[in-house]
């Protein structure tokens, strides 16, 4: 079902010679923490999922990855309206997300730019 006809947001063009990582403004994930060290990226703090998946989405910030497990309700719309913009959405090893199962937590989640998706999941499971 669609209740807007909006086109999805465009992701602007990246201009920073170093990617952008978005991470958690209250702790360092591991997670991040590699992902930062095996791209050279720069790191930057912020609040919740939605803000970090949205600086993404925005191109303010192309990579956000979070291992310390959410709730579903967190990421579900994040995570549509990244993948409707074009960019890379998946668990950390690379699988779909999937919503509605029994079990409303939901582990780790990668939002980025599909042009590093291939690197940070190399990074995350190496």
């Amino acid at each position: 079902i669609t209740f807007d006809a909006d086109p999805a947001p465009i992701v602007p063009p990246s201009t920073r010679e170093r990617p952008l990582l978005v991470t958690s403004r209250t702790r360092n994930p591991y997670c991040a923490v590699k992902v930062a060290n095996a791209l050279g990226c720069d790191v930057a703090r912020l609040g919740s999922a939605g803000a970090k998946a949205m600086a993404v989405v925005m191109g303010e910030a192309d990579i956000y990855v979070h291992d310390g497990g959410m709730y579903q309700w967190d990421s579900a719309a994040p995570s549509a309206v990244a993948a409707a913009a074009g960019l890379h959405v998946s668990r950390t090893d690379g699988s779909p997300l999937i919503y509605n199962e029994e079990s409303l937590w939901l582990p780790d989640f990668l939002v980025c730019r599909p042009e590093f998706a291939e690197a940070a999941l190399r990074a995350l499971n190496d």
